[in-house]
């Protein structure tokens, strides 16, 4: 099976996490919560490179927005929201990334809001240029 025929199931994926995401928010699990809202994020973004026909390797969200073909203009402000959801790839998993504390005393209501937001709009772009 070729890489674009697995696009929808990249983006069925990413929508899952997404509702991970909310799951864990509503359960206190902001930690959790912005982890997965990254993931959706990168899935997304991950299924539209198939769509197109091409392969995208990597976790970075922002630079996965900028690669892909011209036609799918992501803009600088879809771009932005991605580096957000790029600082949540690691520290919010590894107690090493912060100077002290579990990183789940790091990250709150706030964080896991603007991560899940952020994750729902990039999302959309992708379904909305999917179906183009």
């Amino acid at each position: 099976m070729s890489g674009s025929n697995r696009a929808e199931d990249w983006l069925a994926q990413a929508r899952r996490d997404l509702e991970q995401a909310e799951d864990s928010h509503q359960a206190d699990r902001h930690e959790w919560a912005c982890f997965a809202a990254q993931q959706a994020a990168e899935k997304a973004v991950k299924a539209l490179h198939l769509a197109s026909g091409q392969e995208a390797w990597g976790h970075v969200v922002a630079r996965l927005l900028r690669e892909l073909p011209e036609r799918f203009e992501a803009g600088d402000e879809l771009v932005d929201k991605g580096r957000v959801l790029d600082s949540f790839y690691i520290p919010a998993r590894y107690p090493n990334s912060h100077s002290e504390g579990a990183p789940f005393h790091h990250y709150g209501r706030l964080q896991s809001t603007e991560a899940i937001g952020y994750a729902r709009e990039i999302i959309g772009f992708v379904t909305d240029q999917m179906a183009r």
